[in-house]
Parts: structure tokens; sequence; C-alpha cells
């Protein structure tokens, strides 16, 4: 009886063990794919909120809660958002990501922030089988990674091009310096579609300058660019670090224009670097001082509840809820994992406050940027 028991028990654990296995692994989780219409639509969201980078998150946040409470104010269909810190690293990105396909079984997800999280954490969700939008991943390649990865986010390739072509028209660019943080994978993406367009303007690049993440010290770089005398200075990094360049280089006499990639969409950038960032440009698919009365009520919607003006990152993870919310009406489902990523597919016309969006064969986004400068602590359209 002890050994029949003891053997009844053994197969039991493996059983179990077996079950448990099985839903950690690539295939969806069996309550994640029944039809429930008529029950909230859980999301889960991975966001860089806290370290040197949470502005981004904080923001994405922000527009994010704003968007579901209208969503479920309107009646049509309820979201619930579940909410993942990625501190801005990997591992923490892919744990994220794996817990809230597993563990909390949403229909899709949103984010990671940063590009690299996204080729971290990305192909564990398509394996899954569960959709991902990044609102802010903007390196080349992210939509390779597979069928069920998304972006709202303008890629560089579409943005950077039109920044550096207006640059160089307003100012009369011959000679440019580049700098880029090289140890992250979205600003050496940027750096390469900066040099691209730099090249197919006919500008000459006299000196390319690397830095990390996290650094502080940019002065050896900057000694050497100043010495050099460009036209302008190009630079491929996130808000914390590009604040600092500009701070040291006004500090040092570097006077010229300084354009940025994606990272430089950042009020935080204006506020690390105070009167340093004015004249600092940028290529962005978001602009609040357009005259649309979408972006108006956002804007003062936003402000009524944050008490501040939404930025960029605010702003496309607001629309990129709506997109959600238009995709998960049109499948019929809340729970349907690949109705959801079908329906997304054929997001076309969608009317959003970053403009008009769709999404093209790679899921990538079809819309247009606007190109800003700095001016009186301020992001306003360069003319």
């Amino acid at each position: 009886m002890k050994k029949s028991l003891s053997k009844w028990f053994t197969g039991m654990m493996i059983g179990t063990l077996l079950l448990t296995t099985a839903g950690c692994g690539g295939g969806a989780a069996p309550a994640a794919n029944s039809n429930s219409q008529g029950e909230s639509a859980k999301l889960g969201v991975v966001a860089y909120m806290s370290g040197g980078g949470a502005a981004y998150g904080q923001s994405q946040k922000e527009g994010l809660d704003l968007a579901k409470d209208e969503i479920n104010a309107q009646g049509k269909i309820k979201i619930d958002l579940v909410y993942e810190d990625s501190r801005g690293n990997n591992t923490d990105a892919i744990n994220a990501v794996n817990k809230l396909i597993n563990k909390d079984n949403v229909v899709g997800l949103i984010g990671p922030t940063l590009s690299g999280e996204m080729f971290a954490a990305g192909p564990i969700a398509n394996q899954s089988g569960v959709p991902i939008m990044g609102t802010s991943t903007t390196a080349e390649g992210v939509t390779d990674i597979g069928e069920f990865v998304f972006r709202n986010a303008l890629p560089e390739s579409s943005a950077v091009p039109q920044a550096v072509k207006k640059a160089v028209e307003k100012y009369n660019l011959k000679k440019v310096a580049v700098m880029y943080s090289s140890n992250n994978d979205w600003a050496v993406s940027g750096y390469k579609t900066m040099e691209k367009a730099l090249q197919d303007n006919g500008v000459e690049i006299i000196a390319t300058e690397t830095f990390a993440d996290k650094d502080t010290d940019f002065s050896a770089q900057l000694t050497k660019i100043a010495s050099l005398k460009p036209d302008a200075v190009m630079v491929s990094s996130l808000y914390q670090e590009a604040a600092l360049v500009l701070k040291k280089a006004r500090e040092i006499g570097i006077t010229v224009p300084f354009v940025g990639t994606n990272g430089f969409n950042s009020p935080e950038l204006i506020k690390i670097a105070g009167q340093a960032a004015e004249g600092a440009i940028v290529a962005s698919p978001w602009y609040p001082g357009k005259e649309n009365e979408k972006i108006k009520k956002f804007v003062a919607d936003y402000k009524a509840k944050y008490n501040k003006t939404p930025d960029q990152f605010a702003a496309q993870s607001y629309d990129a809820l709506h997109i959600y919310a238009a995709a998960l009406e049109k499948s019929g489902s809340t729970t349907d994992r690949q109705k959801l990523r079908d329906s997304l597919a054929t997001i076309k016309d969608f009317e959003g406050v970053t403009g008009k969006f769709a999404f093209d064969d790679k899921r990538n986004p079809l819309m247009d940027a606007t190109v800003l400068i700095v001016k009186d602590g301020q992001f306003t359209e360069l003319k």
C-alpha cells in the first residue's frame, strides 16, 4: 500500500510539474485564448519607471492611464492595465514580459520603453503568440523580431533624416561632429541612421566620438570637437546624457546647433540642460502646438490631471492604448491573443493625437514628423 501510494504521489507530482512547465512555455495560457466578450481586456505594460530614464516611463504611464479612463468611460470595451518596471534593464524587461504573459495572462503588451529591451524581451512575446506594441522603440529592426511585434513609435529611419535635412537647409551645414552612446542598441542604430542622412545631404563628418549610458563627463570628446570647429553637432543618446553633453558644450564655448535623435524628445532634456538646451533640434510625430481640436483636448485633459504639458512619450502611449481598444473592439474578444494580433494589423486611418496613423505591412507606423527646436525653454516648430 505504501509503495502504491508512493507511486501515485510521484505520478501526481510529475503531472503537476508538466502542467506547470507547459504554462510557463511558449504557448498561450488557455484562459487568454477563450472568447469572453464583456469582460475586461487585461493588457500588460513594461516601462522604464525608475532609474536614469524614468521620465520616459512616467510619461508613458500617465498617457496610458488617461487613455484607459477615457476608454472605460465610453463603455464600448473595458481595459485593465498591469504595470511592470523594467528599470531600463534588459533582464528586468525579460522577467516582466514572462510574468505578464504566464502569470497575469494578459491578452497583449505595451512596451518596453527602450529598443534594447524590446530586442531582448520581444522574442518572448512573439514566441508566446502575444501581441506587443512599442510606443518608443525607434531602432531599426524592431518589428523584424516577428509578426506579433508592432510599434506606433516613428522609427529613427523616418524621423532623423527629416531633422538632419531641415538643419542642413536652415544652417547651411557643411561639416559636423557626431556623438553617440556606444553601449545602447537604440543609440547605435540612431547614429547609423544619422550618419547615412548626413551623407545623403552631402555633409562631411569631421569627428565621431562615443560615450556610454550613465557617463557624466564629456570633456575630452567635446574639447576635441571644439578644436575642429564643426557647423553643428549630432547626438544619439537618451535625454540624461544628451543634456549633460549640451551643458558641457556650452560651458566650453561650443555655440553651434545640436541635432538629436528621439532621446531629445523629453522636457527633461530642457529641465536638466537649462539654457544650454536652447537651439536643440529633433524630429517628432508629436507637437502640442498644432491647431487641432483632438490635440487641444488631450493637452487640456492631461494638464488637468497631471498639471503639465504632455510630451511625445505620453502622447504615443495614449494613442497606443486607443489603437489597442479599437483592435479589441474589432476582434470581438477581450482574451484571444491571435484575434487581437490580426485585428491590430488591419488598423488604418486611425486619427490620434500624434496624427493620422496606419500600420504598414511590417507593423511599423505610417505617419509624418514635425521638426522641432527648443526656443525659450519650449519645443516649437522649426520654420
